[in-house]
C-alpha cells in the first residue's frame, strides 16, 4: 500500500474547518450570481484570483464578502451537507464544524432558522454521507463585544442539537479591546457544558495563547503555531498535552508562513506537542483534509505510523462519545497493522 493509498483509507476526523470557508467554488459562484453586486466574482477564473490572499487581513475581507452571500437557511444546509459529502469521499467520519452565527444573524436570519437549518443538515449528513456533524459556535474576533454577547445568547436560547464547543476566531489583534467580555462569555458557555476551543497564536504571538489558556479556559487551541516563540509555553503545552489544531496550508495562504517547507509542523512534533491536522477553509486555500496528510507525508517525510498517530490524536481530541472513539481508533490500528 502506497502512502497516498494509506491516506485515502485512513479513518479521519476534522476538528478545524469553517462553514463558509468550506463552500466549494461552484457553490460560491452560484451564490454570487444569485446576489449580484456583492463584490464576489461570478466566474471561476476570477474567483480563484479572488482567493489569492496578500495577508490575513485581506483573507478576512474576502471571507467576509463570501459570508455575506449566505442569506437563507437553505444556504446553510447546502454548505453543511456539501462539506459532509466532500469529507465522506476522503474517508472522514466526523467533523466539528465552526459556525459563526453572528454573521448570519446580521443579514437577517433569525436564530431559530439558523439552528433548524444546522440540525436538519447534520441529520442528512449522517444519513446520506456517513459523516457525523457537530458544531462549534465561533465569535468573529474583529466584531467586538456585540458579536460575543449575541453568540452566547444564541447558545442559550436556540442551540443546535449537536453543539459541542464555543470559540473565537478572526483578527486576534482586536481581542484585547474587549478581553473581559470574552472571558465572561466563555465562562458562561463553559458553565452550560460547552468546550472552549478558541483560535490563538495564528497571527499573534504566545501572549494570545496564554490568554486563551488562562483567560478563556481553552481545551484545544485553533492553530497555536506561534507557541514556539516562548519556551515556557512550549513546556506548558507539552506537559498538559493541550491539543493544537494545526492547518499548514492555511498558514501559508494567509501569509503566516512564507513557504510550506518553512512550516513549523516538524518542530511542533519534535517538541512533543499534541498536534492534529486540519484544513481550515479548504476551497479557499486549495486544499482538503486528505491533502494536509499528504503534505505531512510528502513535504515533511512523515511515515504511515506517524500519520496514523496524527489521526489518532484527532479522534482522541474530539468530543465524540467514547464508544465511537474506540471504534475509530480500532479501525486506525487495524489499517496500520495491515499496511
Amino acid at each position: 500500500m502506497t502512502i497516498d493509498e494509506f491516506i485515502r483509507a485512513l479513518p479521519k476526523v476534522e476538528l478545524h474547518v469553517h462553514l463558509v470557508g468550506s463552500a466549494s467554488v461552484p457553490t460560491v459562484l452560484e451564490l454570487s450570481r444569485r446576489h449580484p453586486g456583492s463584490g464576489v466574482p461570478t466566474t471561476e477564473e476570477e474567483l480563484r484570483a479572488f482567493y489569492t490572499f496578500r495577508d490575513f487581513p485581506h483573507f478576512a475581507q474576502v471571507y467576509k464578502a463570501v459570508n455575506a452571500l449566505v442569506r437563507e437557511p437553505e444556504d446553510l444546509h447546502i454548505l453543511v451537507t456539501g462539506l459532509a459529502r466532500d469529507l465522506g469521499e476522503q474517508g472522514a467520519r466526523y467533523v466539528e464544524l465552526q459556525v459563526t452565527p453572528y454573521s448570519h444573524r446580521v443579514v437577517g436570519m433569525p436564530a431559530r432558522a439558523v439552528t433548524e437549518a444546522l440540525d436538519l443538515a447534520a441529520r442528512r449528513s449522517a444519513e446520506e454521507y456517513g459523516v457525523r456533524v457537530a458544531y462549534i459556535f465561533d465569535v468573529p474576533g474583529e466584531c467586538g463585544a456585540e458579536a460575543a454577547e449575541m453568540t452566547l445568547e444564541h447558545v442559550h436560547k436556540e442551540p443546535p442539537a449537536t453543539l459541542v464547543g464555543f470559540g473565537v476566531g478572526g483578527i486576534e489583534q482586536a481581542r484585547p479591546a474587549y478581553r473581559d467580555v470574552l472571558r465572561d462569555v466563555f465562562a458562561a458557555a463553559r458553565a452550560i457544558g460547552l468546550h472552549s476551543v478558541p483560535h490563538a497564536g495564528e497571527m499573534t504571538g504566545p501572549e494570545t495563547i496564554w490568554e486563551a489558556v488562562e483567560g478563556l479556559g481553552a481545551e484545544r487551541i485553533g492553530h497555536g503555531v506561534n507557541c514556539l516563540a516562548d519556551p515556557r509555553l512550549i513546556a506548558h503545552l507539552r506537559e498538559t498535552q493541550l491539543p493544537l489544531e494545526v492547518c499548514p496550508t492555511s498558514n501559508v495562504c494567509t501569509g503566516q508562513v512564507a513557504r510550506i517547507e518553512d512550516h513549523p509542523l516538524p518542530r511542533l512534533l519534535a517538541e512533543g506537542l499534541y498536534v492534529t491536522l486540519n484544513s481550515d477553509d479548504p476551497p479557499m486555500f486549495g486544499t482538503t483534509l486528505s491533502r494536509e496528510y499528504q503534505v505531512a507525508a510528502h513535504v515533511f517525510g512523515l511515515g504511515k505510523a506517524e500519520l496514523a498517530g496524527l489521526a489518532r490524536n484527532a479522534v482522541n481530541a474530539s468530543y465524540l462519545d467514547a464508544p465511537t472513539k474506540r471504534q475509530l481508533l480500532t479501525e486506525i490500528d487495524t489499517l496500520s497493522a495491515a499496511s
